[in-house]
């Protein structure tokens, strides 16, 4: 799984290509007569990186008659691609599958110390030419691409569909149209308990489209539900009778429980938010007690929230990862503040100039801070800051006074 699951292939190639080759799967093996190959799905725990938290899943075809024993995953990338970075942060970045002897993955997920689960599929022969076939098909150079989208396409995603394509309408999913009760959003944050730091900064990116209730089947962009789901799934054979799809589910390698380093609590988001609310809102009303309002401190906070706004605009206009849309952070992240501050804070700012901006501020602040998603309590310490500040600029307008004599530029 990527990140975004991005860095779960990124881990998982670099690995790779330290520890060994590549498999080259040709066409001309999926043409012969098949030899009753046995099919698995693997489930990869998650690991301790950024780039490894929500795990991986992918498909294991065993060929013991043929002396193959493949894994097929989908979350490959080029570090060669051209405009790399400018791709990846675009969401356009294309993903591939790709085939690795199974030893080798073995290798690579134990020295990660990652669990590693197989369900033995209970597919017909059929079945087993079907899935081959898909495999096949994915695998032709104009096939091999496709566009990673974090929620929706991703390397999870994509077996369970090559799975319920080589199955067609013989497979049921009992919970696949039920409700989980966990938006996608949730189901993410389930797995950023551990990394408060990763956890926020993907929660300001996305937007209202990740607040969206999942049901069974789009709940299945985590490997550990793709195994969830498919353990309760069954399969309908020519005679009508109705047999689980796994037909047996082992554990290949059981990850020792480690001791996990916590972050220092001094540097958990919320504690050095908190303490950097305390030290503005003590600075704020000390100096405003003495008749000064500090128009560098302004135009500091409402700087540095306007640079973030227009990145998370951009993710949202300028990318294709399809969840960055429609952001409430954005109403307090507003990209606009950059360059309004300076109009509003300026030398030659009139009262009606500052009492319009950060009156309009205020309420998208407030705004902000009811329609935001984002777990814990950064997004009210945060704009919280912001709201103090536009409260100290407008006392002067809401008592029909003029500002204090001392504004410190």
């Amino acid at each position: 799984m990527k990140t975004n699951n991005w860095g779960l292939q990124k881990g998982v190639k670099c690995l790779f290509c330290l520890v060994a080759f590549s498999v080259s799967i040709h066409q001309a093996a999926f043409s012969q007569p098949a030899s009753n190959p046995q099919i698995s799905l693997l489930t990869f725990g998650p690991g301790e990186e950024l780039y490894s938290v929500f795990g991986h899943t992918a498909i294991r075809v065993y060929e013991p008659a043929k002396g193959q024993d493949i894994t097929y995953g989908w979350g490959g990338f080029r570090f060669t691609e051209n405009n790399f970075y400018v791709k990846f942060l675009r969401g356009t970045l294309p993903y591939y599958i790709d085939a690795y002897d199974m030893n080798l993955m073995v290798y690579a997920y134990r020295t990660e110390n990652r669990s590693i689960r197989e369900q033995i599929l209970n597919l017909s022969a059929g079945q087993k030419q079907r899935l081959l076939q898909v495999l096949d098909t994915n695998l032709l150079p104009q096939n091999r691409t496709y566009q990673y989208k974090f929620f929706y396409d991703n390397c999870a995603s994509r077996p369970r569909d090559v799975i319920t394509r080589a199955c067609g309408d013989s497979l049921t999913i009992p919970s696949r149209h039920v409700r989980t009760g966990k938006s996608y959003r949730d189901w993410m944050n389930d797995y950023l308990g551990e990394k408060p730091w990763a956890k926020l900064g993907m929660n300001l990116a996305i937007g209202r489209p990740a607040d969206e209730q999942t049901d069974g089947w789009h709940a299945m962009y985590l490997p550990n539900n793709v195994h969830e789901q498919m353990a309760h799934a069954t399969l309908r054979q020519t005679s009508g009778r109705v047999v689980p799809l796994v037909a047996a589910d082992q554990t290949l390698y059981e990850a020792p429980k480690t001791f996990r380093k916590e972050l220092p609590f001094l540097f958990d988001p919320e504690v050095v938010f908190a303490g950097l609310g305390i030290a503005v809102a003590l600075f704020t009303i000390r100096r405003y007690r003495r008749g000064r309002v500090d128009r560098w401190l302004d135009r500091l906070l409402f700087g540095f929230s306007g640079f973030w706004g227009w990145f998370l605009f951009l993710l949202w206009v300028g990318t294709d990862h399809g969840v960055t849309a429609w952001n409430p952070t954005l109403l307090y992240l507003l990209p606009i503040h950059l360059p309004l501050i300076y109009w509003a804070t300026g030398p030659s700012a009139t009262a009606r100039q500052r009492t319009l901006y950060f009156g309009m501020t205020a309420v998208l602040i407030l705004l902000g801070m009811v329609l935001s998603t984002v777990p814990g309590g950064v997004d009210v310490l945060f704009p919280g800051m912001l709201l103090a500040r536009c409260l100290v600029n407008l006392q002067p307008a809401l008592r029909g006074r003029q500002l204090p004599a001392k504004a410190v530029v």
